[in-house]
């Protein structure tokens, strides 16, 4: 049985997603506040995590900081309201996988979860590219046999490069992939983000291809070593 942690302050909407979710086949725990949710998410094992952003004690950013640092593949799909774009997009950045605007059906909030599960499930594979390896079920990337130090989300961005590699991804298809970002937005979180992976491995490994996007590709000084070897 798939257990959601549901953090809503709002009983109302409480009573709503346990009686929906209940009714479908899922165990939901839920937690009134920002601290009592980041301890149970802590404690408790559990599948997916529904999180309101604006909560009592804890808000829903620190609450989502600290369930990234313990459990950094755990599933997290924030709970927005319908004007709330820039919390939307501050969410996805802070390491949210997901988002659902209220209010919303409970077929809708169904069919994110389980596609958020299907995701997890799938990401158990190891991914090579060159002398560069991304292992997301130990949540680390190693580079010439050194570990390269990436958050959750970076490694997320790094995993999609590395599967579509030498395909030129737009940044609509990466805030959509990657951050779960269905809407047109003028945020640079992606180029924000492609950035620092550039720090952390090396420019060669990414391409800007004006006007279009970005593509991955593997350097050639480690194509040829890797031949030599």
């Amino acid at each position: 049985m798939t257990h959601v942690l549901l953090v809503e302050d709002d009983p109302r909407i409480r009573e709503i997603v346990e009686k929906g979710l209940g009714a479908r086949g899922f165990a939901v725990t839920s937690a009134a506040d920002g601290t009592a949710g980041a301890e149970l998410a802590s404690k408790l094992e559990i599948d997916c995590v529904l999180l309101d952003l604006v909560l009592p004690g804890l808000n829903g950013l620190q609450v989502l900081e600290e369930i990234r640092t313990a459990k950094p593949r755990l599933p997290v799909i924030v709970l927005t309201a319908l004007d709330e774009i820039g919390a939307k997009v501050g969410g996805l950045d802070a390491g949210a996988d997901d988002y659902v605007t209220k209010p919303f059906a409970i077929e809708e909030l169904v069919a994110r979860i389980r596609a958020r599960l299907r995701t997890r499930d799938q990401d158990h594979a190891v991914m090579t590219a060159g002398r560069l390896t991304v292992d997301l079920v130990a949540h680390r990337a190693v580079l010439d046999g050194h570990e390269v130090r990436l958050s959750a989300r970076e490694l997320a961005l790094l995993a999609t490069f590395v599967r579509n590699s030498g395909q030129v991804l737009s940044r609509h298809q990466l805030l959509n992939s990657v951050w779960g970002i269905d809407f047109e937005t003028t945020s640079n979180v992606v180029d924000g983000y492609v950035a620092a992976l550039r720090r952390k491995l090396d420019a060669d490994w990414i391409e800007t291809v004006r006007g279009l996007g970005y593509r991955f590709v593997v350097p050639e000084a480690a194509t040829a070593e890797e031949t030599a070897s």
